[in-house]
């Protein structure tokens, strides 16, 4: 298997060359050895293990069921076969509740073969990405709509729509920024909102559901291939497999949507 037109395997500092460069980024999510590869050739750059896996593998209604054993064992499964893409993992619901277990979290999923590791909200949270960040643990902090904080916000709803809580996700983004995450996945966030907060921070943003000025966007790998996960299909998704016309088409098709632009547009974005 050779690296995608021969460029070298992503690292976390060309994260931030490419945001100043102005390329965008292509992520998705994977959970298995196969569909990993195929990425991987395709030219997706970041490979997301997501907590997704707990609704469109594990058939959970949320996320909140999926274990750290859990995402090591799908993070393994990825890591054995990337060649070019970057791996970042979830750290799921409550692992993330103390330094010092997120710190244990961590280390299992970049000890699995996970390059990154990716933290919803803020907050507390804040205190945690600076406590791993000092470990040598590169941090991805996820804002907007949070999966695991489902049963608070009473559903998968789009966030930041008041000028208050528009404000507060800025600061959060630049909090995050500041306690040493190199990564912020924006979802389900306005996109006036997301070119603002993508437009204030140095490091890249990665949109779902938050418009096309993110510097990359992500989906979940069922969503984009339109397989029936059990779940309402959110806005922002789109189906790719019946454009690419084959799976690795698909992932093309979808990374250069992505890179031109033209994913997503105004039919798959909230105003």
């Amino acid at each position: 298997m050779s690296v995608h037109a021969g460029q070298k395997p992503w690292t976390v500092p060309a994260l931030a060359e490419a945001k100043r460069e102005g390329r965008r980024l292509a992520m998705l999510t994977a959970y298995d050895a196969g569909f990993a590869r195929i990425m991987d050739q395709a030219g997706i750059d970041l490979v997301l293990i997501g907590d997704s896996l707990g609704m469109v593998v594990q058939g959970h209604d949320s996320t909140l069921p999926v274990t750290v054993a859990d995402m090591a064992y799908h993070t393994a499964a990825v890591a054995r076969v990337l060649q070019r893409a970057l791996l970042v993992a979830d750290l799921p619901f409550q692992a993330d509740a103390t330094p010092e277990r997120a710190l244990d979290a961590s280390v299992a999923l970049l000890q699995a073969g996970a390059q990154m590791v990716k933290i919803e909200g803020a907050g507390h949270k804040l205190e945690v990405v600076r406590f791993l960040v000092e470990r040598e643990i590169p941090v991805c902090t996820h804002l907007g709509l949070t999966p695991q904080s489902v049963l608070r916000l009473g559903g998968f709803k789009l966030q930041g729509r008041d000028e208050q809580a528009a404000a507060r996700l800025l600061a959060d983004a630049r909090a995050a920024v500041e306690a040493g995450a190199s990564l912020l996945v924006l979802e389900c966030v306005p996109t006036p909102l997301a070119q603002k907060i993508t437009a204030a921070v140095e490091v890249p943003t990665i949109g779902i559901g938050a418009g096309p000025h993110c510097d990359g966007q992500v989906l979940v790998l069922h969503d984009m291939l339109g397989l029936d996960s059990g779940h309402r299909r959110p806005r922002f998704v789109k189906d790719f497999l019946a454009q690419g016309g084959s799976v690795a088409g698909a992932f093309a098709a979808y990374a250069q949507a992505v890179r031109d632009g033209s994913f997503p547009d105004a039919e798959h974005a909230y105003a």
